[in-house]
């Protein structure tokens, strides 16, 4: 169980944070809130203190014997402050020690993350995107806003993110807390990337289709984390029925042939593609213009099937930049680990991508839960980099026998991380 601050500050948005409180709670974490005056205008004491069974206050002067400013900073795992305002980031990249969050803010040492909420006008103003430089280059984290409506009848930027992103950051940060350095230096800074996500859905009829279960959640954790990380995210999406990323440009396809219309939109302007949805490899030779009804209880229905476009293939066949780094997906079914490898290494080599990750499915693994676990299998490199593992690597170094690619287990955000560390790794080779 880990420590968690969350620092509420004087916006409408904070309503949401009781929607992140709840979720960081059941995650097993011990939350104490620390609003500033003007949250609670918005939300009550009573309901921070209900919630997350700890006192409330905002003065440094309350409960001194205790020393709040200093110990709830110095006890902290992790500080999240959601939302952040214009105010709030201000104060915090000056220094100002006025109440008792930004006490806390100055004598926190574990990392912290700021999800901004505001009008547009004030998110891009650029006072306010240099308190944000400010708070980055001293390793905070700021998690861009998401686009949307604001209050009132404006839209645009200044959306406060919804609480099942800020509590996948959140978690991924504690999971690993050198993800916190890089967000803050935004090391995929100036890469596009372009990723698909779900599965597509291929019609019988109007109301029928032939699909698969892929839910998309790797596919959106993928974008989560590179927007996270400074990149510009093109997300393809495919049947998926989640809030979209903040900071990432949807949009959507239905059929695998829409998905390819779409992915070679955008292809020859990204530096790293990722196909993590998955598309349905045959489609009806053609889909019935009306319902097709039942009309006797021993009919039987026959579908003659064709061939679906292999995208990530063609994707490969039409790079034209030798920098552009492409990754696959692999779900396979096989009786154990080491088969499972050779059925990836056989695609990998057979799509002629640079990164294959790779799932072992079926058991009601993988689609459509939090966490997975993967395997990362790289191409044109060394037997032991072939193998898709550093711990590989370092044991051709050292002249012993390359082990087995490992398997990586944990949440599709933290997943996420590793294989934008692998593309990353490989785009740099290049």
């Amino acid at each position: 169980m880990s420590r968690i601050l969350l620092g509420v500050a004087g916006g409408i948005a904070a309503y949401k944070a009781a929607e992140l409180l709840r979720r960081l709670k059941e995650s097993g974490h011990d939350v104490t809130v620390v609003p500033t005056r003007a949250a609670l205008e918005f939300v009550g004491a009573t309901t921070w203190a209900a919630l997350s069974g700890h006192p409330v206050s905002t003065e440094v002067f309350e409960e001194p014997a205790s020393v709040p400013h200093v110990s709830l900073g110095r006890q902290a795992d992790l500080v999240v402050v959601a939302p952040a305002t214009a105010d709030l980031l201000a104060r915090a990249a000056t220094g100002r020690a006025d109440d008792l969050l930004t006490n806390c803010l100055l004598t926190a040492t574990c990392p912290v993350v700021y999800a901004p909420a505001m009008h547009t006008e004030m998110w891009r103003h650029p006072a306010t995107q240099a308190n944000v430089a400010t708070l980055r280059q001293r390793g905070a984290v700021v998690v861009d806003p998401a686009s949307g409506r604001l209050t009132g009848a404006d839209s645009g930027p200044g959306r406060l993110p919804e609480a099942v992103e800020l509590a996948a950051i959140a978690q991924v940060v504690l999971d690993r807390p050198e993800l916190a350095a890089r967000a803050a230096t935004r090391d995929l800074a100036g890469l596009r990337v372009l990723i698909s996500a779900g599965g597509t859905r291929e019609p019988i009829d109007p109301v029928r289709f032939i699909g698969n279960a892929s839910s998309g959640l790797m596919g959106y954790a993928l974008a989560r984390a590179a927007v996270l990380r400074g990149a510009q995210v093109q997300l393809v999406a495919a049947n998926v029925e989640l809030p979209a990323p903040a900071g990432a440009v949807v949009s959507t396809a239905r059929t695998t042939a829409e998905l390819q219309e779409q992915m070679v939109k955008y292809a020859a302007e990204a530096d790293v593609i990722v196909m993590s949805a998955a598309p349905a490899d045959f489609r009806p030779e053609a889909a019935a213009g009306q319902k097709i009804k039942k009309t006797s209880a021993d009919q039987d229905l026959d579908l003659h099937l064709v061939q679906n476009p292999d995208i990530l293939a063609g994707l490969v066949a039409e790079r034209s930049d030798p920098q552009q780094v492409i990754v696959g997906f692999a779900a396979e079914t096989a009786p154990d680990p080491e088969q499972l490898v050779e059925l990836g290494r056989a695609k990998l080599a057979r799509k002629g991508c640079d990164l294959l990750v790779l799932n072992a499915v079926g058991g009601g693994r993988v689609f459509g839960q939090a966490d997975s676990e993967i395997r990362l299998l790289v191409a044109g490199a060394d037997s032991a980099a072939d193998r898709g593992a550093d711990r590989g690597a370092d044991d051709a170094a050292d002249g012993r026998t390359p082990t087995q690619p490992p398997a990586l287990a944990g949440s599709k955000d933290l997943l996420a991380h590793h294989i934008w560390d692998a593309a990353g790794k490989i785009r740099a080779r290049r």
